[in-house]
């Protein structure tokens, strides 16, 4: 158990654990002090403080149970949706043979996600998260049942599938804030490094064994069945998530009474963004860093099949590869817990990402390619989970519904932007040259980093913070 000594008075979190990192301009932060947690059902009859507890393990002592059962609901609840997901892109490519088709169906599955997201975080720092991953993940369900039901009475036009997509782009966009900011609320922040290891290491499993499922099933039930399984996952994982007693976040400003409208907490989430240099400066590298690592992802079976050949199973083990790389990045990160100094790994992780990229473009061999295959999933966990960690240890737990918004928009737009611009690209030039430009790019993404006043001033504080809690 930490120092309660130790707790830093601007977070609220184990000083040993946390960044302290405030905001550059105080008045840039719109609701005062941080959010105090409060049981949903009970309000605190001495009114809010200002204060924020305490995040050690004394605060929170089922944390284990809550957060297996949080993320066992969530693993069922993804293999659903990864379910879903395979089989209709199988589904549609099968069916239309379309490329135009599956563009549709990337921008219905991916473009409302990335406009909800933002609006979800204002949600989940408003609302209760539990009861709106809850109503998100039902809404989801009921849509899958929907559109099952359609296609068994012989319904099957497109715009029912792309319908379909849409409202379940815009549940996720609802679930990843609310799940994200929901986890430290859960967990101390002293092993929200370790737990979010393995759900990464979870995730990544997911990758393996959802296709290989979708396959079986698809094969010899039919896309219907893969329907009724997402709704039976979805049934599950809303069942584990209501046997945990979730708190909700009190807001100093709704707590003095003060009334502050859903587009006013949208402006201040805006704010907040760039007032607080440090937070800024990590979502701007995740957002940069991100976009570069989808080169390496969408790109590298391209390059299999014109540099090693067009069998299937070199195609099969690139993606092998890189998911057990990434089981075992996330599995390392959940024994080690990762560097006390997150930003002196961020940035190691982006020069591994650059390194690694060229040495995919110079590779000759076909097992030396899979190999850094196998290192790049391994480093991605480093830099990712990291990230996301270090913003669920710096956000105040009242705000960190609309930064987690932010992310989510990061993510959803990633797949489509890496698409528009790597893939006309890889028309007129090689693989490898866009693997190895994609590198050196890292690489001036790492200057820039270091170089920016915010960059300098979080990695000086990140050292100060070293070497005061070492």
């Amino acid at each position: 158990m930490s120092d309660p000594t130790a707790e830093d008075a601007s977070t609220g979190a184990d000083a040993s654990t946390s960044y302290p990192f405030e905001p550059a301009d105080p008045a840039a932060a719109p609701y005062g002090p941080a959010g105090q947690l409060e049981p949903a059902d009970q309000a605190d009859p001495a009114g809010p403080s200002g204060a924020t507890p305490t995040d050690d393990e004394a605060d929170k002592p089922r944390w284990r149970r809550d957060a297996t059962i949080f993320l066992g609901g969530q693993t069922v609840s993804l293999f659903g949706s990864m379910l879903v997901q395979y089989a209709i892109m199988w589904h549609l490519t099968l069916e239309t043979k379309s490329g135009g088709v599956l563009a549709l169906a990337a921008v219905f599955g991916f473009l409302p996600q990335a406009v909800v997201s933002i609006f979800g975080g204002v949600w989940a720092d408003r609302l209760n998260r539990k009861f709106l991953i809850i109503a998100a993940d039902a809404s989801i369900a009921v849509t899958t049942l929907a559109l099952a039901l359609l296609m068994l009475s012989g319904s099957d036009d497109l715009w029912f599938i792309y319908a379909a997509l849409a409202i379940r782009s815009v549940g996720a966009g609802i679930q990843m804030p609310a799940v994200s900011s929901l986890l430290p609320q859960l967990v101390p922040v002293s092993k929200l490094m370790r737990v979010n290891g393995i759900n990464g290491s979870i995730q990544s499993a997911m990758t393996l064994l959802a296709p290989a499922v979708a396959a079986g099933v698809y094969a010899s039930a039919s896309i219907v069945a893969i329907f009724f399984v997402d709704v039976v996952t979805a049934a599950i994982g809303i069942g584990l998530l209501a046997l945990i007693p979730v708190t909700k976040v009190l807001r100093a400003d709704l707590a003095a009474g003060e009334k502050v409208g859903y587009f006013d907490d949208l402006v201040g989430g805006l704010r907040y963004l760039r007032g607080h240099t440090f937070v800024r400066w990590v979502l701007g590298l995740y957002a940069v860093v991100f976009l570069l690592i989808v080169a390496p992802s969408y790109l590298t079976p391209l390059m299999v099949v014109r540099t090693f050949g067009e069998e299937v199973w070199k195609l099969t083990a690139n993606e092998l590869a890189f998911s057990f790389g990434a089981i075992v990045g996330g599995v390392l990160l959940a024994t080690w817990g990762g560097l006390k100094n997150r930003v002196a790994m961020i940035v190691g992780a982006t020069f591994v990402f650059g390194v690694l990229s060229v040495g995919l473009g110079l590779s000759t061999n076909m097992w030396v390619f899979f190999t850094f295959m196998f290192l790049l999933g391994v480093a991605v966990p480093a830099f990712a989970t990291t990230s996301m960690t270090v913003l669920q240890e710096t956000v105040e737990p009242d705000r960190q519904g609309r930064v987690f918004g932010f992310v989510g928009i990061v993510m959803a737009l990633a797949m489509p932007i890496g698409m528009v611009v790597f893939g006309p690209l890889a028309d007129r030039y090689s693989v490898e040259s866009l693997l190895i430009v994609s590198g050196a790019l890292m690489f001036v993404v790492i200057a820039v980093a270091v170089l920016v006043p915010s960059g300098r001033r979080a990695m000086r504080a990140a050292d100060e913070h070293t070497s005061v809690t070492v």
